[in-house]
């Protein structure tokens, strides 16, 4: 863990993982509601061996510092839920913000940095996205998006969003407004995940689904390349 220093005052930890050339364009990294676990500093040291300089920061320091939970058990479950429902999204938003800054002016990175975020990590790819003007920004099962769609008009990058159709926490509803507010954008790409439900690209989660996870990170790779190597 390297330390970063928040805009408002503090400092918080981020899981780096440096590419084998040394030197590559920068990802943040946003994690699920369980913290910077294991199946985040796997996903970090993936991309990183991808090319990418990752930075995968802990968003819940202002809570409790060094939170790793996992999928398993009711009582991380619980944890987790309390944590999220304790997040100040704003403050987090400035965080990923910092990251981001930091991450432009690493001696590794070549200044092109991109976000993709899980669940959580999801929505706040989209706010980074539209706040501190990632140059791709990549969201999975975002949970929420269908309330700040009134800030996709600040999107300066580009974004792409998969959505799992059966998604608990993005109902159908939500599903529908996000395809009305953002088909037509012309920075926005959305994947739908048919009979998919939420988390189906989480490894050794109860929703995985290798054949979706297969494709949706396909498409991601794809659209890192495009936008962070062109």
């Amino acid at each position: 863990m390297i330390t970063i220093k928040a805009f408002d005052g503090g400092e918080f930890g981020a899981y780096l993982a440096l590419p084998a050339s040394g030197r590559g364009p920068g990802i943040v990294l946003l994690q699920e509601i369980f913290g910077v676990n294991q199946v985040m500093r796997d996903l970090a040291d993936g991309y990183a061996a991808r090319g990418y300089v990752v930075l995968c920061p802990d968003l819940f320091w202002r809570q409790q510092p060094g939170i790793q939970l996992t999928d398993q058990t009711d009582a991380e479950w619980a944890r987790a839920f309390e944590l999220y429902k304790g997040l100040d999204e704003a403050k987090a938003v400035d965080d990923a913000g910092a990251t981001l800054a930091f991450l432009r002016t690493h001696p590794a990175c070549t200044g092109k940095v991109g976000a993709v975020g899980y669940c959580l990590g999801g929505k706040l790819a989209y706010l980074i996205a539209t706040r501190y003007k990632t140059d791709c920004s990549v969201g999975y099962y975002g949970v929420g998006i269908e309330n700040a769609l009134d800030e996709a008009a600040n999107l300066g990058g580009q974004l792409m969003l998969h959505i799992a159709e059966k998604d608990d926490y993005c109902s159908p509803e939500a599903q529908a407004k996000i395809h009305a507010a953002l088909d037509a954008n012309a920075h926005v790409t959305i994947h739908d995940y048919a009979g998919q439900d939420h988390a189906f690209a989480r490894v050794g989660g109860a929703h995985y689904h290798e054949a979706a996870a297969t494709l949706a990170n396909q498409r991601a790779q794809e659209f890192f390349s495009e936008h962070l190597y062109g």
